[in-house]
């Protein structure tokens, strides 16, 4: 079946997909973005998505030419037109066509891009057996140069993390801070569960909000699982009892090693398991 990209209110195969090479999003990272996952058919939690699309938009002086009603239709079109029961919706705002300069305002004619198609992520076994992870020495964007809450197309240093990470013969890699303390991987955002408390790096550690941590912490509340946000260290993931990663893509999934330490028993410990499993049925109510 081939496969429908959704450009700027149309409609174009994969190999017909264009835009400008003059375009800022391809020439300098100039442009925001969404992950999003669907299941049965329907967005996870799209009004979030979107919301967080406009407002990373709004930080960089981005005008995204719909509304936010426009595109939700658009994207549940695009899900439905590629018969997209379960997969992986991506969504990109780039700043248009410009000159061959920095400046943003030569450009014009935003282009709004959404491609839904499959996703496998990681292998069954890791979901299982939990995966590896390294400390990147590529650390997290300082949060005063670009606020971590802006979900830009310069994804360099975390594609820098993630080959030191792959180098190392792990799929994901820890990134720290400006600081040193844990901030996220290069994906997703991380857990730990220390004498049945769980904890996560607050927005303030120079973090992505994550729209899945943020179900994962509604979930816990809900389960009667005690939560903080804190500034953590390595030292904390070492002596956790357990681990996991939280993202749009990857769902959720334990961490059973950090710099070739066993975390916990190193394997899923029980609140990660709760935890995953409550998720699981959340995306599909």
């Amino acid at each position: 079946m081939s496969q429908h990209i959704y450009i700027n209110g149309e409609y174009f195969s994969k190999d017909d997909a264009k835009i400008s090479v003059y375009d800022h999003g391809l020439l300098y990272g100039d442009g925001v973005f969404e992950g999003m996952r669907a299941y049965g058919g329907k967005v996870f939690r799209l009004e979030q998505h979107l919301i967080r699309l406009w407002e990373s938009a709004l930080s960089i002086g981005l005008k995204i030419p719909t509304t936010i009603e426009a595109l939700t239709a658009d994207i549940n079109e695009c899900v439905e037109k590629n018969s997209l029961d379960e997969g992986y919706i991506r969504l990109i705002v780039t700043r248009g066509a410009g000159a061959l300069g920095l400046d943003p305002y030569k450009c014009d004619n935003p282009q709004v891009i959404c491609i839904a198609d499959k996703i496998t992520l990681y292998p069954d076994e890791l979901y299982q057996n939990g995966l590896e992870l390294i400390t990147a020495a590529t650390i997290r964007n300082h949060p005063a140069a670009l606020s971590p809450r802006v979900k830009s197309l310069n994804y360099l240093n975390n594609i820098m993390a993630k080959m030191e990470g792959l180098k190392a013969g792990c799929v994901e890699a820890l990134m720290l801070n400006h600081k040193g303390e844990v901030a996220e991987c290069t994906g997703d955002n991380i857990f730990i569960v220390k004498n049945d408390l769980l904890m996560t790096p607050p927005v303030e550690a120079g973090i992505l909000e994550g729209i899945t941590r943020n179900a994962v912490l509604e979930l816990a509340d809900e389960m009667g699982i005690e939560s903080i946000e804190a500034a953590l260290t390595r030292h904390d993931i070492y002596t956790a009892d357990e681990c996991f990663l939280t993202g749009s893509a990857a769902e959720v999934i334990a961490a059973v090693k950090l710099d070739d330490r066993q975390i916990g028993e190193g394997k899923p410990g029980p609140i990660t398991k709760q935890l995953n499993e409550a998720f699981r049925i959340l995306v599909r109510q």
